[in-house]
């Protein structure tokens, strides 16, 4: 893949870096306390929750990036897709984590990916609550952003399987039949999995392993820059490209990720 200009990549990262204050903004003047909920599952028993909040976030995002950008491409979870025309586009999740939004929990985010030529670049996760956000940069590495105060990342070093730090959910859509056939792996998920909070800790070291199903574009693409920048490894339980998202594992090195690879055989 031909490789873009570092100008046209800092264009991009400026952009992006300038997102996080608009979108808090947006949130605490405009939206918050004001969500309604709906269920867009097709499934009797299903329960797939999406709010006002969720399209008013894309809605908004969807008009600053074309504002600066008229010829990129969209892709977000609320309001379908814009075909690109300049090879850049964007795939937004407005809301990661709408469960834990509409139970009041902080660890919902802003999901954000700029893509060239279908391959994740750049990517922003936004913690509006938690006041913090993380992004990739035009270096090659990530960050984490406090307080306007920017902390290079880098995933832990590598510790004996069994001690290894990982979070999982499979949100009821690994079946328990098929979870009994990975038993030992499902034993070693110690540790909460907080949407793409888990997969931000993985790049700050406080997590070694990361594993979900049944991901869509929007909740991988942003990862996929900021993992592989802090040193980490992502892909699917196939041990296919991330980027088609689905079963994902993500890990913080090779010799840890080839096991959990074998180990998730049995239900890949």
């Amino acid at each position: 893949m031909k490789k873009i200009e570092k100008k046209s990549e800092l264009k991009y990262y400026k952009f992006l870096n300038s997102l996080p204050n608009k979108l808090n903004k947006l949130y605490f003047t405009k939206l918050k306390g004001k969500f309604k909920l709906n269920n867009k599952s097709k499934k009797k028993s299903g329960f797939d929750p999406v709010t006002n909040i969720d399209r008013a976030f894309e809605a908004f995002l969807r008009k600053e990036i074309l504002k600066t950008f008229p010829n990129d491409g969209i892709i977000g979870e609320e309001f379908g897709e814009r075909k690109t025309k300049s090879g850049f586009s964007w795939i937004l999740d407005p809301i990661d984590g709408t469960r834990s939004f509409v139970i009041g929990s902080p660890t919902w985010s802003n999901l954000i990916s700029v893509n060239h030529k279908k391959i994740p670049i750049l990517g922003l996760v936004n913690f509006p609550i938690l006041k913090k956000y993380y992004i990739t940069g035009a270096d090659s590495s990530s960050y984490l952003v406090e307080n306007n105060k920017f902390k290079k990342l880098h995933v832990a070093k590598p510790v004996s399987f069994n001690n290894t730090k990982m979070a999982g959910s499979f949100f009821g859509w690994l079946p328990l039949k098929k979870q009994l056939k990975i038993s030992k792996l499902v034993s070693l998920m110690r540790f909460p999995c907080s949407d793409a909070l888990s997969y931000c800790q993985l790049c700050e070291g406080k997590l070694d392993a990361v594993i979900q199903c049944s991901n869509k574009i929007w909740d991988v693409h942003p990862m996929i820059p900021l993992i592989k920048n802090a040193g980490g490894v992502i892909n699917t339980w196939k041990n296919e490209d991330a980027k088609l998202a689905g079963n994902i594992v993500a890990s913080s090195n090779m010799k840890t990720h080839k096991q959990l690879l074998k180990m998730l055989k049995p239900v890949a």
